[in-house]
């Protein structure tokens, strides 16, 4: 299995700038090409680390959450990785051998890899092998209940969880690294798969905010009113209620990291 990242580099004075990216009240489109080495961020308290940030709370964009796709240099890596406290983590590794240390317990993690850390645990993350890694960082504050508890850590990866089929299909499953039953989580990552030829089949248009970043294949996707073309590396942003659906292209499996924020009552104040 092979894991989409966004290339860096540079590409040559013969590119063409009008490119596809696009940046609506509904939804963001950033195609992989964008994603290069000049839009990069480092971060206090990392260490020989770079980030591609595409998605921060910003009025008219993403309201819920941060994804980051980070890229560890051999000996790079963090000991306070978050300094939100009440940030809880999605960590899925495209590349590379990570360390990661979650309260005091070392876990090797992979290509495939997916760890969720919760809100106040204590974490560090560091390169553990000699060439670079990648992995891709969702960031969400916790949205604490009375009477639940915080969720508990969760590290398992794409080969360990058999995938999810929807009804009446064989074409589209999804991974689903949580328990969807499991109320004390207030946010989901899944990789959702389709085969060739698979389909959401009517417009999707529900409360939950999301983040895809395509992991492999190709797919003519609806963003709102939009069908976009889209290939491993991109990204995209739909806001809450915007209309969406998918048609799988090519000769391999679509897929792609969902971000989604779930159950929980929506604020009434903005």
């Amino acid at each position: 299995m092979t894991y989409a990242f966004p290339p860096g580099g540079l590409p040559d004075q013969s590119g063409n700038p009008e490119g596809r990216a696009i940046f609506t009240d509904a939804y963001a489109f950033i195609p992989a090409i964008t994603m290069r080495d000049i839009v990069t961020s480092l971060l206090p308290g990392w260490e020989n680390t770079r980030a591609w940030i595409i998605a921060r709370p910003l009025s008219g964009f993403a309201e819920t959450f941060a994804q980051y796709a980070v890229e560890l240099a051999p000996g790079g890596g963090s000991d306070a990785p978050d300094p939100d406290p009440q940030a809880q983590a999605g960590i899925f590794v495209a590349g590379g051998h990570l360390r990661l240390t979650l309260d005091g317990v070392d876990h090797e993690l992979s290509a495939g890899s997916y760890a969720y850390i919760p809100a106040g645990a204590k974490w560090a993350l560091w390169n553990a092998g000699g060439e670079v890694a990648q992995f891709h960082w969702i960031r969400k504050r916790y949205e604490d209940v009375p009477g639940l508890d915080r969720p508990d850590p969760i590290l398992t990866s794409d080969n360990d969880v058999a995938p999810s089929v929807m009804p009446n299909t064989d074409k589209w499953a999804t991974t689903r690294f949580a328990d969807p039953a499991d109320l004390r989580h207030d946010m989901h990552v899944n990789i959702v798969t389709f085969q060739p030829g698979g389909r959401i089949p009517f417009a999707e248009t529900h409360v939950m905010e999301h983040g895809l970043y395509v992991l492999q294949g190709t797919a003519r996707y609806l963003l709102n009113a939009d069908w976009v073309e889209v290939g491993p590396g991109d990204f995209m942003w739909l806001r809450a209620f915007c209309p969406q659906a998918c048609i799988a292209t090519g000769n391999e499996p679509f897929r792609y990291l969902l971000y989604k924020d779930v159950n929980r009552h929506p604020k009434l104040a903005l």
